[in-house]
Order: structure tokens, then sequence, then C-alpha cells
């Protein structure tokens, strides 16, 4: 029945967006450059400036001869780039309405798409959406967007209207949860003057995940969270993991999802929150240069971090789940560089460290000094972002379990400086706790949040088990395969066990998408 539905309506109920990193572009055009003949002083165009690249895609856009012929002989690479391309051509306007540029950094990465588009026989205006994800790109997303509007042709392409979308997931892996979540909210503010003065419509589109290291949070929080006159009744987020299923599984409950989302943005538009005051935004900046360095320096520069995660956490099982719908990583590699942030964030979940929604931000706040607090205080009363913060920390920090994470350090560890690193971690934790629960001046965590406790309660009657369970199973895995990073194949029922774990795991903390 679906195959027959298909082909006599397509398959255009619901529009797409493509997505592809802007390396593949650039290496794409590096090709087609060397082929034509087409260089600066010997040099191919993944090493022209940035100027350069601008004046060739321009001019090559306003060109109306083809770029390539049609049958031209590329690598595979080049080919499924350019086949996607060829697709969206084929397709009616309502299939795709977005392609969107993840890694984006310069004004040339939305014209290379430009031009690909062109190249490839794309008749329409498609929607070109540059992703800016990692702390420099998004302080530097005001620029390329008042540079690329300061071009005529891309001026008549946008037709008065362009969509930025915000990384959330890339930019807590760069810098932490804490830093990111200021940056995001400077880059908007920016992003937003910008399309002002140029009179264009900008749209912003919220690429969040489920987990708090990956800037979850309620919806309706969420929104009025935003930088004041950003919304303006217009709001793109992306829904991930099992949040799909718990927010649109059902038609009651998407309608009511709906009814959040749309609430909040007509209250956002009609009633924008407060600009933060100038006292804010020094003590912001203080947090957010103190959280970057905190956590770079146990993510970057901590020899034994990298080893720590791949022995202490189930990373590399995490690849045989049913979950996500690209590669775990990047490139083959081993560090954490090219791992991507869903695995990054889940797999410190599943051990109950909570590690990416944390780390940097226990500095951060520990470093306060005593004429700050009455500051902190009234960023939590008066400022909604801040507030939002600080709830979404305090739940993680909740749902954080020193005595899980000791079992998985008991069973899995054993080189002295990754059980050093695992006890200096721990300890961070509970000292965050400490310095957390002061600064509320509470006395346990979740205490004006009575229902959640309760639920993290029951819930953890359920976990506790496959906790147990699954640090037992990766101890078999790790000892199966012989050389502790489970290079090798454990057996089918060993395998199968850990999914289990895995996924009744991500189902009773939830918000892990």
């Amino acid at each position: 029945d679906t195959l027959r539905r298909v082909r006599a309506f397509g398959l255009a109920l619901s529009s797409l967006d493509i997505r592809q990193n802007s390396e593949r572009h650039s290496a794409a055009l590096d090709e087609i450059t060397a082929w034509l003949g087409v260089h600066h002083d010997g040099r191919s165009y993944t090493e022209w400036s940035e100027a350069e690249r601008i004046a060739w895609l321009t001019a090559e856009l306003e060109d109306r001869r083809p770029l390539v012929p049609e049958n031209w002989a590329c690598s595979d690479e080049t080919r499924e780039v350019l086949d996607t391309c060829a697709l969206l051509a084929a397709r009616a306007a309502s299939c795709v309405r977005c392609y969107v540029i993840s890694m984006a950094r310069a004004p040339s990465d939305v014209l290379a798409v430009a031009l690909l588009l062109k190249a490839s026989g794309v008749q329409r205006k498609l929607r070109i959406v540059p992703l800016f994800e990692t702390l420099a790109d998004l302080d530097a997303a005001s620029e390329v967007l008042d540079e690329l509007l300061r071009l005529p042709w891309y001026r008549d392409y946008c037709a008065g209207h362009q969509q930025v979308m915000i990384g959330y997931s890339d930019s807590a892996k760069d810098a932490g949860q804490l830093a990111a979540a200021w940056a995001q909210y400077r880059a908007q503010e920016a992003l937003a003057a910008v399309a002002e003065r140029h009179e264009v419509t900008l749209t912003l589109f919220h690429g969040r995940g489920g987990a708090v290291g990956r800037g979850g949070a309620p919806a309706r929080e969420a929104i009025l969270s935003q930088p004041p006159h950003t919304v303006e009744g217009r709001f793109r987020i992306t829904e991930q993991g099992e949040m799909i299923r718990w927010k649109l599984g059902q038609k009651d409950t998407a309608l009511a999802t709906l009814e959040t989302y749309v609430g909040a943005v007509l209250e956002a538009t009609v009633v924008p929150p407060p600009a933060p005051r100038d006292s804010w935004r020094a003590c912001m900046d203080s947090l957010a240069l103190r959280a970057t360095a905190a956590y770079r320096g146990v993510v970057r520069d901590t020899p034994a971090f990298v080893p720590l995660f791949n022995h202490l956490t189930p990373e590399s099982e995490l690849g045989e789940l049913a979950l996500a719908s690209r590669p775990a990583r990047r490139k083959a590699t081993v560090g954490i560089a090219d791992l991507r942030a869903i695995p990054w964030v889940f797999a410190w979940t599943q051990i109950r460290l909570m590690l990416p929604a944390w780390l940097g931000t226990d500095e951060a706040l520990g470093g306060i000094a005593a004429d700050e607090r009455a500051t902190l205080a009234e960023m939590v009363a008066r400022w909604p972002f801040f507030a939002m913060q600080m709830d979404m920390l305090e739940m993680v920090l909740a749902k954080s379990d020193r005595d899980i994470t000791a079992l998985y350090v008991e069973q899995l560890l054993s080189a002295p400086d990754e059980l050093a690193l695992a006890e200096s971690l721990l300890a961070r934790r509970d000292h965050l706790v400490e310095v957390f629960l002061a600064l509320r001046g509470e006395s346990a965590l979740l205490e004006r949040n009575p229902v959640l406790a309760r639920n993290l309660a029951v819930r953890d009657t359920y976990l506790d088990p496959l906790h147990l369970l699954q640090a037992e199973l990766l101890a078999r895995a790790r000892r199966a395969s012989g050389n502790g990073d489970s290079s090798d194949t454990p057996s089918a029922f060993i395998r199968q066990a850990l999914k289990v774990t895995m996924a009744g795991i991500a189902s009773g903390l939830r918000n892990t998408g």
C-alpha cells in the first residue's frame, strides 16, 4: 500500500530539508576547478582566500554557460554531491524547501551550494540555510550574514528572507553547555540586528536535541528565553530522538505540542523577554570564559580523557543500536573531534555522569566572587534565559548519580591515570552540587520541584538494575574482545543484552535524544 501511494502521489506529503557538510561542497568545487584548469597562482580552490572564492563563485553564478558537462567523470564523493543536487532539480518545490549547510563558516559556503544547485539544473531559488555550530562560528555568524547580504547577486537570490540555523549540539561539545548557550544567545542578537539593518526577514532555525547537553529544554521555556525580537512570529526547531514519539506520537499529544509552540511564539512576539542588563552581560561573559577554559582543559588538554571516555562509557557499542540517522563519527577516528554530538551526550548519560551538561559550569559557578552573588540572584529572578539554564542544570545534576558512575569505574577502568581522572570528575560533580545548592539556598536538588523529584525516584527503581547489568555486560564484552576497546566482536548474547540495557536506560532518563 505504501509503495502504491508513493507512485500515485509522490513524496510530497511533507517537505524535507537537505543537509550536507560545507567540506563536501568545497571538495567538490576543488575537483571541478582543477578539471576546468582554474587556479590562482597554482593554488587549488580549497587554498583560495575568501575574497578569491567569492569573486569566482559570483562570476560563475552570473554566467549562463554550464559549469560541467552532464556526464562528467568525477570522484564518487563529488558525484554524490552533484546527484543530490540533481535530485532536487527533478523534484517538485514542495518536496524540499531548504538546503542546510553543516559547519558553515563563510559566505562562500552559501555561494558554493548555490553554484552546485545551478550546475545541477535547479531552476528555483531553493532556500540555503547556513548552520553555525562551533563557538567560533557562532561568534562570526553575524559577520558572515552581513557580508552575504552585501552581495547584489545574493540579495536578489534570497528575495528578502533569510533562514539561519543555530547549532546547539556541536557548540556545546566544543565549549561546554554554559559557554555555548551564551554564544547562541549573542549570535541570535547579532543576526537579528544584521537582518534588520539590511531589511531582510530573518527566521532562526534552532537545532536543539532532547538532552540538556544538546540544548534540550521544555518547549515553552526555551522559546520564552530567546533574545527579545528574535522570534517575531517565526520559529523553526528540531525535535529529535525519543522526543518525537513523546511529543508527536499520538494525535492528542501532537496537538498539545503544537498549541504549546504556537502559544509560546505568540507570547514571545507580543511580550518579548527583557533585554539583559550590562551587569548581567558582564557576568555571563565572565562565566562563559571560565567555563570554556575549564571544559577544554579536560576534554582537549588532559591526555587520559579520551582513553577514559572510550573505556568507561559504551560509546563504541552505541553504533550497533538502531538509533539516529547518521554514523556516530564523521570520520574513522578514535578521538573526540569527529564524534557526533548525539553519541557524545548519549554515552555519558548511560553511565549517569551527564558530563557534557555541567563540565566547565562547575568551575564557572565555583569561581563566583561574593559581590557577584547578588547579580546572579537577580539574573535568575529576572532573566528567563539564565533562569532556564539554572533549571536545566539542576535537573541534570539530579539525574546524575555518583554511585552508579562509580560502579562503572570499578568495573571498567584499571589504568591509574584514568582512575585518577574519573575520581577527579566525580569530585567536581559533587562540588558543583554543593555550589549550586548554596547559590539557590536549597538543601536538596529539586527541592522546589517535588513532582519531578518523585518521578526520578520512581524511575531509579527500574534504572538501577539496568545500570548494574550494563556495567557487568560491558566488562564481559571488553574481556571477550581481549584489548579493552571492543574492537573484536563479543558474543551475540552479550551484544543483544547490551542493546536492551542502553535502550532501557535511555527510555527511563527520557531526555537523551
